[in-house]
């Protein structure tokens, strides 16, 4: 039974209670969450006012809430589907068969209506005048234009700039080419060649090869026997090729005065022929500008004044007489046709329609 002291024998290998237990070392402790209280049942009483309360005012709103929800169930179902469905069926369906049929496609067959009358009646006839009286006549008139410059500007220019220019350019280019060619470039190449190479090359090979050779002939005995002999006669053939390296090199001191005398003679008679060659051209060219140039300048000017000028002034008074009246005349024509018509079709035709149209569909309301 609760509430009463336990009679168990104590155990006597554990220690008697001496008082409060020790207190802990303090030191990083692990916290415990606490423990929630039992809830404990609510007292007899306090179960019975709230069921009573649940009876007498939750089960009646709740009812109601019930016969309510039932009631709009019923209406929408027996009433608000029916009645829509009527109201579909024989109010807006009518209406719109209405619309379409009495409306949507009288304006449909107007605007078709006025349209076939815009096309046949006026942009037809439009496209037809602006394609027979303006375009077919600007395009013959370009070609016949085309035709006259092409024919009478242009041909006569080019063959001009080609037998007068052109070939008489290339004439002289060639010309000028082969007189620089033959009495500047070939003299030259030939007084270089046998006046400065030919003598160097006979120097080089008489003076310098030749002796190699006939010293190497002459002294690869020499050394074979000084090679196999005694030291005195390799001091005397030592004394020997210095007097004869001093000999050698007095002689290419000598050859060398020869060949920077001819040198200097053989510049000076390159730089006199080149100045004489130069002056001969310059010459040459100013007889040719005296003789063929500065004639076929004076006659392309001449040409120039007495046949492109008053061309050019014939052209100009062709056009003035004919192209500048007849563009006149079909602008005036144009004022004159096409303007007033244009304005009394958009006055007496489109205007009012537009306002019929306009006011149609204010009174039906599809346009403020």
């Amino acid at each position: 039974m609760t509430g009463l002291p336990s009679l168990r024998p104590a155990d006597p290998s554990r220690p008697a209670a001496a008082g409060p237990p020790p207190p802990r070392p303090a030191g990083p402790t692990r916290t415990v969450a606490p423990r929630r209280p039992a809830v404990d049942e609510p007292p007899p009483l306090v179960a019975a006012v709230a069921r009573g309360v649940a009876l007498i005012v939750v089960l009646p709103v709740r009812l109601l809430w019930e016969l309510v929800a039932a009631a709009a169930r019923w209406v929408d179902r027996h009433l608000l589907t029916p009645t829509g469905r009527f109201l579909y069926r024989f109010l807006l369906l009518p209406l719109a068969w209405f619309a379409r049929t009495l409306v949507w496609l009288p304006l449909v067959w107007l605007a078709r209506g006025v349209a076939w009358v815009v096309v046949r009646l006026v942009w037809r006839p439009l496209v037809w005048v602006a394609r027979t009286l303006v375009w077919l006549p600007v395009v013959w008139l370009a070609r016949g234009v085309a035709w006259v410059v092409v024919r009478l500007v242009w041909r006569p220019l080019v063959w001009v700039a080609r037998t007068l220019v052109w070939l008489p350019v290339v004439w002289l280019a060639r010309g000028v080419a082969w007189v620089v060619v033959t009495l500047l470039w070939r003299p030259l190449v030939w007084v270089a060649r046998v006046m400065v190479w030919r003598p160097l090359a006979w120097l080089v090979r008489e003076l310098v090869v030749r002796p190699a050779r006939w010293l190497a002939v002459l002294l690869a005995p020499a050394g074979r026997a000084l090679l196999a002999g005694l030291t005195g006669l390799a001091r005397v053939v030592a004394a020997g090729l210095a007097v004869f390296g001093r000999v050698a090199a007095a002689g290419l001191v000598a050859v060398g005065r020869a060949g920077w005398a001819v040198a200097r003679f053989v510049g000076r008679l390159l730089v006199d022929a080149a100045v004489g060659a130069w002056r001969l051209a310059g010459r040459l060219l100013a007889l040719l500008y005296q003789v063929l140039l500065r004639p076929l300048g004076l006659a392309m000017r001449w040409w120039w004044r007495h046949t492109a000028v008053p061309l050019g002034r014939a052209v100009r008074a062709v056009w003035r007489a004919t192209v500048l009246p007849l563009a006149r005349a079909v602008r005036s024509a144009w004022r004159a046709t096409v303007g007033p018509t244009r304005r009394w079709l958009r006055r007496a035709v489109l205007d009012p329609a537009r306002l019929a149209s306009r006011e149609v569909l204010i009174a039906l309301g599809l346009r403020r």
